[in-house]
Parts: structure tokens; sequence; C-alpha cells
């Protein structure tokens, strides 16, 4: 529900989703918040699945974990230093090879052991075999934290093409499948794992079924010689965290350095960020994250939570059923004001109190609930904010300073190029709008303004209509 709002938003408008955010309820400054938010969750999972793909480098080709981690980090530098191209390719590429071996053990397995799906179902874990309210929502704090990763999706989608007449039915499958639909491939990894886990978990004991290097040479043992079992399980740990791991990169890149480049009106480069993101990550693998991941992201699906339905809620509720929040996004310094109360407070209020009922200070009954709780406070506050502020904080301004509109005829943003004052750079009709000192100014331009000479004044709030587009 939260994931096909923000899909359709990036791929129909070629925004990444700290872009939208700033336009759904946050404002230009108020999104710095959730931009530090999903730089966090980047880094995070960099840091697990480059734990992951060290404890397969220590059992194929014996390097200590230390190293390891080095090795994991570093490997994923050269392939981000080029960009979103470079890592579609990357994934293209891989995923026949990715699907067969990670595809052809587990149809294996089935078909020469039947029993195997039945013991599957009826192993009870850790417990007593009965179901647990409490269990099934610190798990589902586990699995919500992956909210987040509708982020890393819309880095692909925000390069889709317009949709038009021609491609309406492949635009939609890709948007759907790719947004949205990464839940149903996410779960079904999962649901794999844990079934490669209770096969072996009788041989190996618990915590080294729960590795995947462990499941995979369990399971390639099965339908191999020996002397291949190895290669290819370190081959396919190997190249799942790399393909995690490019992207988990780059999407974090990008979110500092829009967040560093908005509070400190400098904009350093974004490959400086993937070593500080990357640099992180290590600190968190040296650290030995990989043992208190669980405890680590049921705290944080809490923050990502809020977010995400926060955002989700103001496009669906506020923008297309109260008509409060403007239906075009928003992102040009100058447009938006600093900070909406509408998405900021929601937030604030639906993370802050998730956590307090998380760490159990309202309470051991409630603890468990903190992940529906964060669903449900944000769903009903960001309509409740937007109603009392009457969506007055939204637009700073309507019109940009330039005559035609940013978007075209069929509602895609107008590709018309416009050169700008200070680059002088060519850029795309929605990535420019009109300097208050004369001329046209690119947005990455107005951001790094420190005078803010080039910023337009805002319009008095009796001509701001909300109906209008950001033209």
């Amino acid at each position: 529900m939260t994931g096909f709002p923000l899909a359709y938003y990036a791929a129909r408008y070629n925004l990444d989703l700290d872009l939208i955010t700033r336009g759904s309820g946050f404002g230009y400054y108020g999104s710095v918040l959730t931009s530090v938010i999903f730089a966090s969750f980047t880094f995070i999972f960099f840091a697990l699945e480059g734990s992951i793909m060290a404890q397969g480098l220590r059992y194929g080709l014996g390097l200590p974990l230390w190293l390891g981690y080095l090795v994991s980090t570093l490997v994923i530098i050269p392939l981000v230093v080029y960009g979103m191209r470079t890592l579609a390719r990357l994934q293209t590429w891989t995923n026949p090879l990715w699907l067969v071996l990670i595809v052809l053990p587990l149809v294996y397995l089935v078909l020469a052991d039947p029993s195997s799906v039945q013991r599957f179902l009826d192993h009870p874990g850790k417990g007593t075999g009965q179901l647990s309210a409490a269990a099934v929502m610190l798990g589902a704090g586990v699995c919500l934290s992956l909210m987040a990763q509708i982020g890393e999706q819309i880095d692909y989608l925000r390069f889709m093409p317009p949709r038009t007449a021609a491609n309406r039915r492949s635009w939609w499958a890709s948007v759907v499948l790719a947004g949205p639909g990464w839940v149903v491939f996410g779960a079904l990894k999962q649901t794999i794992g844990v079934f490669l886990a209770v096969y072996i978990v009788d041989s190996v004991g618990l915590t080294r079924a729960v590795e995947p290097i462990e499941q995979f040479t369990s399971a390639f043992r099965q339908l191999m010689p020996g002397w291949l079992v190895v290669p290819l399980a370190l081959l396919l740990v190997v190249l799942s965290q790399v393909k995690i791991n490019v992207t988990n990169a780059y999407s974090g890149s990008l979110a500092w350095t829009n967040s560093v480049t908005r509070v400190t009106r400098r904009y350093p480069g974004r490959l400086v960020f993937v070593v500080v993101n990357l640099g992180i990550a290590l600190a968190l693998m040296e650290a030995d994250m990989f043992s208190f991941l669980n405890g680590l992201l049921s705290f944080y699906s809490n923050c990502a939570i809020a977010w995400v339905v926060t955002v989700a809620a103001d496009i669906m509720v506020n923008k297309h059923l109260l008509g409060l929040s403007p239906k075009v996004p928003e992102f040009r310094r100058g447009m938006l004001y600093a900070v909406n109360p509408v998405g900021v407070v929601s937030f604030l209020a639906s993370s802050g109190i998730s956590i307090a009922m998380y760490f159990g200070l309202l309470g051991a009954a409630l603890q468990p609930y903190s992940p529906p709780a964060a669903v449900l406070i944000a769903l009903v506050l960001t309509p409740l904010t937007a109603v009392l502020t009457r969506g007055r904080f939204y637009l700073r301004r309507t019109d940009d300073g330039i005559a035609e509109p940013v978007l075209d005829a069929d509602g895609n943003p107008s590709g018309t190029r416009y050169d700008c004052v200070v680059c002088r750079q060519d850029f795309e009709r929605p990535d420019v709008l009109a300097s208050a000192a004369g001329g046209v100014i690119c947005s990455l331009c107005l951001s790094t303004d420190r005078t803010g000479v080039h910023v337009l004044p805002a319009q008095p709030r009796t001509t701001t209509s909300l109906g209008a587009t950001a033209s």
C-alpha cells in the first residue's frame, strides 16, 4: 500500500525519495531529517550484507573476518563511482546466473526430499510451537524495517521513460513490479533463507544455520561433486551481496549528499559520501553488527515506518482525497517552506511514540506492538495535521518565474532544456526556475547559493493556490 504511491511518483516525475518527501509534507529543510534516516538505513544494510559476504570469504578462502569486512567494502567502491546506469547494467547482466544458483538447489531439495517442506512448516523454532502475538509483532518489526527499501527501488524507477499511450501497459507493469512488487520478491528470499536454515539446523546448529554460506553449501552438496560445492556457494554469496550493496552504497551517498548540500549550501560531490557511508558501514561490521541485527532492525523499523507511511499518506490522502497538498511534487528551494509541520510533526510523533513502546516505556503489554502503532499514528496524524494547518505550509510560491509549464501536454516532465546562469550547464525544465537576480538557475546552484541572492521572494498567502502546479 505504501510502496505504490511512492513508486508512481518516482517513475512519473523522475524524482528520488528525498525530492518526493520534500513536497509531501516535510518542506525543503524538514526532509533533511528523513534523508539522514534513509542514509542510516543504507549503511546498516550495507554492514549486514557485507558481514554475510565476509562469512562466505572466511568459509571459502579462509580470510579472517576483519579482512573479509574490508574486502567486502573496498570491492564496492569502483562499482559505485560510475553512477546508476552502470549499476543497472550490473544488475541486468548478473540476474540470470544469480537466479539459477539460488533456485536450482531449492528445487532439487524439494524434489529429492518432499518431507523437507513439512518439516519446515512444522518447525517450532525456539518457542513451544504455540502462536505468540508478541513474537509475531517482533518479527513484523524486522520485516517492516525493510519498508525503507522502497527508497532504493525508487533510485532505479526514477529513470523510467515518460508514460505514453504506446508504452502504457509495460510502464505500469514495471512500476508495480519494481515498486511495491519488491515485497513479493523480498518475502520469497526470506522464506528461502528460513527453509534452508531449518533444513540444516540439526546438522550445523542454530548459530551457523542462519549463515547463507552454510545454507547454500549444504544445499549444493546434495546435487553436485564436492569439489564444486564451496566455489559455487561462495560465488552465489559474493554475487548476492555485491548486487545488494552497490545499491546501498549509491543510495546512501545520494542521501548524504542531498542532506549536507542543503544544510551547508556546499556541494562536496557524491563520491565523498560514498567513502563516508562505506566507512560507517565498515565500522559497524568490525563491531560485529551481525550478532545484534534483529534488535537493531526492530528499533530502526519504527523510524522507517513513520517516514514512509507519512509520505504515502500525504500522497494518497492529502493530495488526492483532501486536495490540501499540491498534486504535482515540488522540491526546489524557494518554492517550498523550510519546514512543513504536516510531515515533520506526524513523523516525529509516530516514530517517538512507537520507539517509546519498543523500549517498554508505555508498558510491557504494548511493547511488541510498536510497528503497527507507528503505521497507525502516521496514517492518522498526517491528514489530521494537514486539515489543522489547512495546507498553508506546502508551497511558498506557486509561480517559479518561467512561462513554460513544468509538465508537457501528456503530464510528463517537460524535456525543454534551459541554461543555468551560474554553472552555464543546461538542465531540463523541472530542474530549473527563475533567479531573483535575473535569468534561469538550476536547483543545485540554487541549493548552494549561500547569500540567497537567487532565491525568489515568497508570494502572499492570499495568492497561493494548491490547485496550481509549481510551474
